[in-house]
């Protein structure tokens, strides 16, 4: 589920899919789900990583999530603005968190998979102050809806956690998606907007800016 990397200077462009607005088998996979807890086994790696986490930082720490944050630029620019907070970026690549840039005392990445942290994070008593989904892979063809966040099993693990939870994308479905999971998951009503980041928190979102594309994102706002 995470993001890929970014395409060169020049070929960045806007997903293509056959969608003309949310998938029409949201709702089926969603009701189909209902009251199933996702039983898929925690990864040995993301365990481990789970619990070096866990060693230093405490369930009533206040907390922000930087889901899936690929080189961690995100994760450094959310720990500069909420310095109070402790800012945990979680990627599966290796590679991608190698290339990290200089991090703020009160950030933290880790190498592992998100759905496995979200449910450990759940399970250990955390609930993040502010959660953000920023550019993930928007799984654009039509047979590939289990793929994207708001589909996936894990979704209601990620409203459970509550806070303030923002999805960002340059495909308005994708964050349309976004918004229909969450109301017919919890019954929250959100609305979809286009933005223009006053100054962009991830490489994509500097390169889609630059590119000209519109920018969408939800917020949702769930009490712990």
């Amino acid at each position: 589920m995470d993001a890929p990397d970014p395409t060169p200077a020049g070929r960045s462009r806007v997903p293509e899919s056959a969608q003309t607005g949310p998938h029409e088998q949201l709702p089926a996979l969603i009701a189909r789900r209902a009251g199933q807890p996702f039983r898929q086994p925690v990864a040995p790696y993301s365990r481990e990583a789970f619990e070096s986490f866990a060693a230093g930082c405490a369930p009533d720490t206040p907390l922000i999530i930087d889901s899936c944050c690929g080189v961690g630029e995100s994760t450094a620019r959310l720990a500069e603005s909420f310095p109070d907070h402790v800012v945990l970026g979680v990627d599966q690549s290796a590679d991608r968190l190698s290339r990290a840039p200089a991090l703020p005392a009160n950030a933290r990445l880790l190498r592992a998979d998100m759905a496995d942290i979200w449910r450990l994070l759940l399970d250990g008593g955390y609930r993040p102050a502010r959660q953000y989904m920023l550019y993930p892979n928007p799984w654009p063809k039509i047979g590939h809806l289990a793929r994207r966040w708001p589909a996936h099993p894990v979704f209601p693990t990620v409203l459970a956690l509550g806070g303030v939870i923002e999805c960002r994308s340059n495909w308005r479905i994708y964050v349309e998606e976004f918004a229909l999971a969450a109301k017919l998951i919890a019954g929250i009503d959100a609305a979809v907007e286009a933005f223009s980041p006053a100054a962009p928190l991830t490489p994509f979102e500097r390169k889609y800016a630059a590119s000209g594309h519109a920018l969408y994102r939800c917020l949702l706002e769930i009490a712990a």
